[in-house]
Formats: structure tokens, sequence, C-alpha cells
């Protein structure tokens, strides 16, 4: 891409509004005027979403090398239903250590303003307040740096560049034994191991659920084996008791990391992961140690095997203990609900496992479909309760009725029925495979992430009450009222029949398109309803497609994953840094007649006013 080429369709940026106001800078609300002479990145999120989360590690390295030169501002635009809420939204930034200014903008104007189509999108805007790029998915750190580079030099020559400290306030410090936690592992001791995941520490607690025993881990974000006190792990998650209890297996979320915590001298190693993200084209399979993961979110015992949920790719993956590997047991990357073998289903963002009683099923709490899913020992994937991306609520009754809201954590109960942790809806769920009932078991709970069985109570982890709580195990299911709700995007109106589809990339200044072994580009289509695609489904290398549209299909989501790598275009290297750009789509579509017959979704390489029209606003893209 040719940046300066970029800059010159002038494109003023639009106002920063948000009815939920500002956060992280001290009760002062900000305008692009307050900004101006700086270089601002508008970092497009929802706290659900994994790959935003991704961006927002990506981005702390900017961040802190061109801090007196450069501004993140983070709009939050909300997916679901209690993302919209604000203090969820304080909730989530404190949560994943963000350190810069937050628009919480719960009506999406800004995201609209803009015309965002994707979760995450990154914006930037120069020290004159123009924009100049646009960016949707994850991987595009690199690029944004040498732009940031090249604007450094350019507005400085030009004496519009102001350096000095941006708006960033941090927030006073809360005092609490945990922040955040995650995941809750009942030891043979009778205590709990909880995940302290804000403050990237293990805390043991008394069997009262309370009393600090002691904890694990410096505290400070890192990735170092060794005692308790120095270990260092990254926003630690899920639990997993082996080696007949002497151990415990850590899902070390930000690390992207196995971690074992010897629970007799406290020691801390690695078992699987590099610290480096996996990313398409990575290894799949090989020794734990060298090949790399994504976000690994929880961790069960099934079948002789360390499952785990690896949330950042959408699958399932397994640790051998036996031989030290590691290797992909369920998925196939693409995010959705598709049921059949391991090796064929679709997962979206897996949070949560639990193994059956009679150990013949891993349950799964599969977020982003609001969905619990179970696999079974035949290799089959199976849903329970949920119907896809953009479908949540809550809901009791028969499971093909029932809906759950972002459920994170899912719990075996001793007579076999599962208990949900159903985190946006701040209430403990039930499942009874004998009668294929949704109960509530418990409402009034704050983000409950996950549970644990202890005798005839089951213990909550409140998540954003930052504690542990008892409950009762009711005989009768508490009654709420129903309540259902569909993502709301406005769709976008295309015509039915022939429908051009375009992926925008060029590949960022000082790169070209990597095709030493092949293609470099791949592009996967499907939609929802399945009928809404009468022709142009499936997977190919060009990102550009012709698709036809069953007229008699007035509304549906047309889904598109995109990927494209690029490499460093430098004859002088020898080996030369290569990077993958990704992103997933789910565009709300309306057929009409006499609409546009192209839709141009921007992966990376042009902004809004530049990718020659087509599509419309407020396509929702599950990144």
């Amino acid at each position: 891409m040719n940046h300066s080429a970029s800059r010159r369709a002038r494109v003023r940026a639009p106002e920063l509004t948000g009815r939920g106001g500002w956060l992280n800078t001290g009760g002062t609300d900000l305008t692009l005027a307050d900004l101006r002479g700086r270089v601002v990145v508008l970092d497009f999120w929802t706290f659900c979403c994994i790959n935003c989360l991704h961006v927002l590690d990506e981005l702390r390295e900017l961040e802190e090398k061109h801090r007196d030169t450069v501004v993140i501002i983070g709009v939050h635009s909300p997916k679901f239903v209690h993302e919209a809420e604000h203090q969820a939204v304080v909730d989530a930034v404190e949560r994943y250590g963000v350190e810069h200014p937050v628009l919480d903008d719960p009506d999406l104007a800004t995201w609209k303003q803009y015309a965002v189509r994707a979760w995450p999108t990154l914006v930037v805007i120069d020290p004159e307040g123009y924009v100049v790029a646009q960016h949707a998915g994850e991987g595009h750190a690199h690029a944004i740096e040498r732009l940031v580079q090249e604007l450094e030099t350019e507005h400085a020559a030009k004496g519009t560049l102001r350096r000095g400290d941006g708006p960033y306030v941090a927030p006073e410090p809360v005092a609490t034994d945990l922040r955040f936690p995650g995941k809750a592992l009942l030891l043979p001791s009778g205590t709990f191991l909880v995940s302290d995941t804000t403050r990237h520490q293990l805390v043991e607690l008394a069997p009262d659920g309370e009393s600090v025993v002691r904890r694990v881990g410096s505290g400070v974000r890192g990735f170092a084996d060794g005692p308790a006190d120095a270990a260092g792990f990254n926003e630690p998650q899920g639990l997993a008791l082996v080696d007949d209890g002497a151990a415990v297996v850590v899902a070390d979320t930000v690390n992207h990391a196995l971690r074992r915590l010897d629970l007799g001298t406290g020691e801390v190693t690695t078992l699987a992961g590099t610290g480096r993200q996996w990313w398409q084209g990575s290894p799949t399979s090989g020794p734990a140690r060298e090949v790399d993961l994504s976000s690994p979110w929880d961790v069960a015992v099934f079948g002789g095997r360390i499952w785990i949920a690896m949330a950042g790719v959408h699958q399932l993956w397994a640790y051998d203990p036996g031989d030290g590997t590691v290797s992909v047991a369920a998925g196939t990357t693409n995010e959705g609900l598709v049921d059949g073998p391991v090796a064929d289903a679709w997962f979206a963002q897996p949070s949560g496992l639990a193994v059956s009683p009679e150990r013949d099923r891993l349950w799964l709490a599969d977020s982003e479909t609001s969905a619990l899913r179970w696999v079974d020992l035949d290799g089959v994937v199976h849903t329970a309760v949920g119907t896809g991306l953009f479908d949540f609520g809550h809901r009791d009754g028969p499971a093909e009725q029932a809906l759950f809201q972002h459920p994170l954590g899912v719990t075996a109960l001793p007579d076999g029925s599962v208990a949900v942790s159903d985190t946006y809806n701040h209430t403990l769920r039930r499942f009874d495979p004998a009668t294929g009932e949704v109960t509530t078991l418990a409402t009034d709970l704050r983000e409950p992430s996950d549970a644990v069985v202890v005798g005839s109570d089951v213990v909550v982890v409140e998540s954003a009450r930052h504690r542990l709580t008892r409950l009762r195990l009711p005989e009768e299911a508490v009654r709420v009222e129903s309540v259902a709700h569909r993502t709301q995007r406005a769709a976008t109106e295309v015509a039915p029949g022939r429908l051009r589809l375009d992926v925008i990339f060029q590949a960022p200044a000082g790169q070209k398109l990597d095709t030493r072994y092949g293609p470099s580009t791949r592009l996967l289509v499907s939609s929802t309803p399945p009928e809404l695609l009468l022709e142009g489904d499936g997977a190919g290398t060009d990102l550009s497609r012709a698709v036809r549209l069953n007229p008699s299909v007035t509304e549906g989501v047309l889904h598109v994953s995109a990927m494209a790598a690029s490499c460093d275009d430098d004859p002088a290297n020898e080996y030369p840094a290569c990077h993958v750009h990704q992103q997933d789509w789910g565009v709300p579509l309306r057929l009409t007649e006499g609409a546009a017959d192209r839709l141009a979704l921007v992966l990376a390489g042009m902004d809004e006013s530049e990718d020659g029209g087509g599509g419309g606003d407020g396509g929702e893209g599950e990144g």
C-alpha cells in the first residue's frame, strides 16, 4: 500500500461521540481537536471478542514505543446486550489492562460514522485530523508501526507534530484479594485454587473460599518458569488437576501456553506453547514446547489427554502427557456452530470445559454462539443448546428454545446434568440431558465465569464481584422472565441474484504478497440460512468471488472469512519477516430489487473512502 497516496484522499475524521462517555481520562471528555498534532489510532473493539483482545495485546508495544506521539483510543462498540452496560465496560477496561482512553459507544454512533463493519477494526488518523488507513482484523500492528514512523517524519518536517504526554489517566487501584478471577478448582486438600486473571497470579484460598493461603506468580505480566514468587503468568484462566492430584495444568491465556504448577513445591514449568500466538499456516501438531497456541481459555482431562479450549482459533486442541505432544482435536478454525465429526465441526470461542461423571462426554461452553455443546468418545460434536452467532438471551424451557448469553463456564453436576455459568445473563443455569430442559439455578450473580461442586453446594466464580460465592444446589430451579435477543446491526441492502464479493487487501508499505509456497490468500464463504447462497459458497484462494443469492430468501447473514500473508519486501534481507492478516465477517443482508450488486469488505490497505462503494453500513463482523 502507498500510504502517501492514501493520505491524498484527505478524508476528515468524524468526531468521536458515545452516550456512555469516556474512561481512563480522569473525567475529561475528549474531542479530535484535543488530539490535533498527535497520531491517533482508533481501536473499535468489544470485550466478548477474542480477536479484539489479541489486538489489545498487539498494540501494547506500539503504545509504549510511541507514547509521546501516538494516542490510542478504544471505541467500545458492543455486540451483546450486556456489553452495552456502562459498568460492564468499566470492568472490561480494568480486567484486560487497557491503558489508554476508551470511549463507551453503546449505540454504535462512532462505529456508524466510520462505517466500521467488523470487530476489531483499527483506523489511523494523522496529526491534522485526516483518516489515512483502516484495517479490519488482527495482525496489523507491524503495518501501523511503519505508518506511524512515516507520519512522525512527515509531520515533524511540516511542523504539525505535537509531542508530549497523552490524555490517559490511570484509575485508582482497588484493594481486593481477587481481581476479576477467571476459573476455580477444588484441590484434594479441600482448598480452592483460583486464577486471579487481572493480577496475573494463581491464588489458593482456604475451604471458606475467602482466606488467602498462598499466591503463585509475581503479579506482573510475564512468561517465566520458576518458584511461586518469581513465576510469570499473563491473564491465566483454566485449571485442571493432573498427576493424581499432585499438580495443576494452567491455561496461561495471553502467554498462549500451558503451564504446570507443582502443588507441593510451588514450582511452575511450561508444558506447551512458545509464548507466540498461532497463525494460519503454523504447525498444528508436534512437540508441545515447539508449537504455537492461541489464547487457551480452559483445560480438562478427557480420554487420557488434556483437552484445551483454544478460544483464539475456535478449536479444541489436546496435549498428550505421554509423549509431550500437542495437536488439534476438533474444529476447522472457522467460526460458527456446525456439529458432526470433530474434523469438520465449527466452534466460536470455546471458553469452558467439563467432563461428565461417567467420563463419556466433554461438555463445552461455546461463548460466541451462546451455546452448550459436547464431544463424545466417538469423536462427534453435538449441540445441546444454542443456534448460532446471532441469537442469544435468557429463556428457559426445552433445549431447542432455550437461550444463553455468552456463557464462559460449564460444570458437570453429580446427577449427570450440567451447570452453565451464563456470564452475560449474570446467572447460573442448568441443562438436564435426561429431560432436555434448561432451568435457572441462581440469579443476581455478577459475570459468573466458572463453578465448582462442593458436596451439596456449588461455589461460583463471580468474576465482576471479585469473589467466590457459595450456593446451595436448589431442588427446584428459579423462575425468571424469558428474554430473547438477536444481534442488531443495520442490514446491508443488496440485489437478489448475482453479487460480486470483493475483499479489499493491499500489502502494507514495504511488503509484498508471500507467494513462495503457493497462493497467499484464502477466502471462505457461507451463509445463514444455508439456502441464502445458491452459488459461491466454500473455500478458494481468490479474494474476489461471484455469488448468487436466492431471491426467495429475503434476509440472512453472509459469513466471510479472509486471510492474506505478506512478507517484508527487502532484497537485501535473506530472511524477511512475514505477517498474516485475517478477519471473519458476518454481514446481515436484506435482498432488495435495484440495490447494489457488489459487496466490498476491507481487510487492509484502504480506508472506506477508497473502496469503490458497495456494501453499505453496519455489517456485523465476527472477529
